[in-house]
């Protein structure tokens, strides 16, 4: 699957959004993707989720015995392609302020793949990374459904991407005059 047929789906879903908005990692956007829009709909999931799959497996050696997802925006996608490979999906979430790992365990050495639903920054993929060493497990990759910085963000372990698409973020001291004079909407989900 490549990048235009990802967008495709998120398109089709009414996923791809234009106006003002800040995004998760605070940075301002003239494009949203509401992965939500996406997500409400099993089939064009798992077809992202199934394709996400075939690229981690084709760039992975070795086998995997977790897919983690950051709460929230991952556990739909971690669940999803975890099925496809065959693993367990399990999930960090915030508990004051910092992921943890709160309602599974996980053995020292345990390999498994980071799943994120969309990467800016990749913030949440390395506060999830952190997390998964600081347990001792081997984070052998992280892979999301689109990464928005075109392989710009540093993540701290190999990022494998379903799609690339590279739209512009702005931090919040830099926003054009155009797109600041557009009242801005935050519909991510990490302040919640």
């Amino acid at each position: 699957m490549n990048t235009d047929e990802v967008l495709s789906i998120f398109k089709s879903a009414g996923a791809v959004l234009e106006g003002h908005f800040i995004l998760t990692s605070g940075l301002h956007s003239p494009v949203f993707l509401q992965k939500a829009r996406v997500f409400m709909h099993p089939d064009k999931t798992e077809t992202l989720c199934r394709a996400l799959a075939e690229k981690v497996r084709a760039q992975i050696a070795g086998d995997l015995d977790y897919c983690v997802g950051p709460a929230i925006g991952g556990l739909i996608p971690a669940y999803e392609t975890a099925r496809h490979l065959g693993v367990p999906a399990i999930w960090v979430e915030r508990e004051e302020g910092a992921f943890r790992l709160r309602r599974f365990e996980i053995e020292p050495g345990a390999r498994v793949v980071i799943i994120e639903d969309i990467v800016t920054t990749g913030l949440s993929i390395r506060e999830t990374v952190d997390c998964m060493k600081a347990l001792g497990a081997e984070v052998v990759a992280a892979a999301c459904l689109i990464d928005r910085s075109a392989g710009k963000a540093d993540v701290g372990v190999p990022l494998i991407a379903l799609a690339e698409y590279e739209v512009p973020a702005f931090a919040p001291d830099d926003v054009p005059p155009g797109l600041a004079a557009i009242p801005a909407t935050k519909p991510g989900s990490r302040s919640l």
